[in-house]
């Protein structure tokens, strides 16, 4: 019983040891996603460009009228800055815009992260970068009409 016991507690102790995430890595990644999606919403092009590692792609699927022939558009960290800078979300009314964040995974310097930003969906991944969270990948998808 009491090796058994002993057993249980070096297993828990090793699956708390191998925990990829702090509350302050939980933290970051939270505030620089959110940076992201409400820099995006408020026009703020410095709080997006805080977000971003300045290699950052984003891109999505787009496909054609006959959904046979798919496309791969992409942006750059420095269009999408830009493109804050010329007004963002700002001209979405209030009441579409969303800024949900939720952490999907987390190991050692590497994150990943859905924003439901109401129109669409956003994947982030993340890299631990000089100490901070950055962007670095986004994958997003527009919702139905």
């Amino acid at each position: 019983m009491r090796a058994s016991s002993i057993l249980v507690l070096l297993l828990a102790a090793g699956a708390s040891a191998g925990r990829a995430q702090s509350a302050a890595d939980t933290a970051a990644i939270q505030a620089t996603s959110h940076d992201y999606i409400d820099g995006w919403w408020t026009g703020d092009a410095p709080r997006m460009a805080r977000a971003l590692h300045s290699h950052l792609a984003k891109r999505m699927v787009m496909s054609d009228s006959t959904g046979q022939r798919s496309r791969l558009s992409d942006m750059t960290a420095m269009e999408l800055v830009q493109n804050v800078e010329r007004g963002g979300g700002r001209q979405t009314p209030a009441e579409q815009r969303r800024s949900e964040v939720r952490i999907l995974d987390v190991f050692r310097n590497a994150a990943v992260v859905r924003v439901d930003a109401g129109g669409w969906i956003d994947y982030l991944q993340l890299a631990k970068w000089n100490g901070e969270w950055k962007i670095v990948n986004v994958l997003w998808e527009l919702r139905p009409r």
